[in-house]
């Protein structure tokens, strides 16, 4: 719950790898907040604190950067996200990750929410679904305190393909991607514009067709690109508007993972949704009217992730 006071808002972001440090870079250049970066590796938070921080007289901002291996300095964030786990490697799915990243992410939501118990709850860590539910768990919030960036990063992906395919300016385009971040994602073509006109009526089946596995694909052809990494520019700029719709109440209705009770026909499971933001979290759900098709789709896609979540938290259950 971001708080009403004068100090300055604090962003603790839990993971200094790539996507953590572009976030860093974001949120403080963009004057939004004091940034907390906390990461195992003893040095690296520091250092690249240090670097952000020499770079204020250029960016001509004033905000704060620590960085530290000591969660006590996260005390009072008003967002916490969690990018903390390893990425993906050439041939991995997010789902590879599986155990290894529940185990930072249990670990990691505890301790930071030990520290911050009003602040909100934003998940990175891939498989993001699945981070997400089982990071709620850990933390004892509310539901509308936590929540995976997902959509964002996804419908920003249609996005850029459709205004490539089309040759038009990105300003022009809206998309809506939902279900879960991976392979069973269900970008919606109906619901995605060019100058509020639908995709549907610019572009062939076969092309749509072809966007829309792209878009699936998104990150795995980042990496099999990188080789030795995974995207964090985008991933970054996605979570940074996100953290700005909640610390400046900005009420943006964005597509992220969120805890559902009945909406969709769903239950008890994180998945990617429409929803509106404001300063305590998740204000409200949208529940958009979908075809047959659509809502099967998304009900595979919940499916996918539930049975996950089940697993991880086996696999947990199983090394206590």
């Amino acid at each position: 719950m971001v708080s009403s006071t004068c100090t300055p808002f604090r962003v603790s972001v839990i993971g200094a790898g790539n996507v953590g440090s572009a976030l860093a870079q974001r949120v403080a250049e963009k004057n939004l907040a004091d940034v907390v970066l906390l990461d195992v590796i003893a040095g690296r938070p520091q250092g690249l604190a240090l670097d952000l921080m020499e770079a204020r007289g250029v960016e001509r901002h004033d905000r704060q950067i620590i960085g530290t291996t000591d969660y006590a300095d996260t005390a009072r964030s008003d967002v916490i996200v969690i990018t903390a786990g390893i990425p993906r490697k050439p041939g991995m799915s997010r789902d590879d990750l599986l155990l290894t990243n529940a185990k930072i992410a249990r670990e990691t939501v505890q301790n930071a929410i030990a520290h911050s118990p009003q602040a909100v709850l934003i998940v990175v860590t891939n498989p993001l679904d699945v981070m997400t539910h089982l990071a709620w768990q850990a933390s004892g919030l509310p539901p509308r305190q936590v929540m995976g960036m997902a959509g964002v990063l996804d419908s920003a992906r249609f996005q850029t393909f459709i205004a490539m395919e089309m040759n038009v300016s990105i300003a022009d385009i809206s998309a809506t991607v939902l279900g879960g971040h991976g392979d069973l994602m269900v970008p919606l073509p109906r619901y995605s514009t060019v100058s509020g006109i639908p995709i549907t009526e610019l572009l062939p089946e076969e092309t749509i067709a072809r966007l829309i596995d792209r878009t699936r694909n998104g990150g795995a052809e980042i990496v099999e690109l990188m080789q030795t990494g995974s995207a964090f520019y985008a991933p970054a700029s996605s979570t940074c508007a996100m953290v700005e719709a909640i610390l400046y109440n900005k009420s943006r209705l964005l597509p992220i993972a969120a805890y559902l009770q009945g909406e969709y026909g769903l239950n008890d499971v994180f998945i990617g949704v429409p929803c509106r933001l404001d300063c305590q979290g998740i204000a409200t759900i949208l529940e958009l009217n979908l075809t047959d098709v659509e809502r099967n789709a998304l009900h595979t896609s919940a499916t996918s992730v539930r049975q996950n979540v089940d697993r991880a938290n086996q696999l947990l259950a199983a090394t206590v």
